[in-house]
């Protein structure tokens, strides 16, 4: 396969992470962003030392400005994005009770419209062929989460923004699809204030058919199936991975 331009948001830890080290060793030039900048740095040079291709960008996703220029510069050098991970996003506790416009619209803004500032500016110059994967969570198409209701709006908005986006752009030979990852063994699950907490493993497994948390790679195997050829005619889809949780949870 030809090298191409990969970029992904949210790349330094996690399932962005683990996509940023899949798509180098497929032998693609990855674009590494995040807030993280260090940990970003890291993922570039472990890239490196195994002999991929990759830069570190910072970017916050809630700033258009920032957005806009990034994907100017790389349309500008590379000629157009071919692949598009929008993975960055936040999931913080708040019970509704005490959610206030601020904390709303945080999780809002970086969960989903951080995927549209990514998205729009690159779209006209992405070519046939150039795929797009949106992250959105099984608390966006299955369930519900308490003191999450933000995250899970924000969650489902992207099934929402794939399938719209993936009829707008079919006829232009720009796929656009989904993943939604079940329980995963991240730092985001991992966080007792947020989340699961370092239990993670203990709580969850006994609902999950496959009895283990995924691991990122697991996503970003999925993730590098919906950029490759393979899926080539696959659009607008929202793929579920999740050990099974979703149809055996009773």
């Amino acid at each position: 396969m030809d090298k191409r331009t990969v970029l992904i948001t949210g790349a330094a830890i996690g399932i962005g992470r683990a996509a940023a080290l899949c798509f180098a060793a497929n032998g693609d030039h990855v674009i590494v962003t995040d807030v993280l900048e260090d940990k970003g740095q890291a993922v570039v040079a472990e890239i490196e030392a195994a002999g991929g291709s990759a830069e570190f960008h910072a970017l916050d996703v809630r700033s258009t400005e920032a957005a806009d220029a990034l994907v100017a510069d790389l349309n500008d050098r590379f000629g157009g994005i071919d692949v598009i991970v929008a993975n960055a996003g936040i999931a913080l506790r708040v019970p509704m009770a005490e959610m206030t416009d601020e904390k709303w619209h945080q999780t809002i803004d970086v969960d989903l419209y951080g995927m549209l500032r990514v998205i729009r500016p690159a779209l006209p110059a992405m070519k046939q062929g150039a795929s797009i994967i949106c992250l959105s969570s099984i608390m966006g198409t299955a369930y519900g989460w308490d003191e999450h209701v933000h995250y899970s709006t924000a969650k489902s908005g992207v099934v929402g923004l794939v399938r719209g986006l993936a009829v707008e752009y079919a006829d232009k030979g720009i796929r656009v699809n989904g993943v939604a990852p079940g329980y995963i063994r991240t730092a985001q699950l991992l966080n007792p204030g947020h989340s699961l907490g370092p239990d993670a493993a203990d709580i969850a497994s006994p609902y999950i058919p496959m009895r283990r948390l995924g691991e990122p790679g697991e996503i970003a195997n999925v993730i590098k199936f919906l950029a490759s050829s393979d899926a080539s005619y696959l659009t607008g889809q929202v793929v579920t991975v999740d050990g099974g949780l979703t149809p055996g949870r009773y």
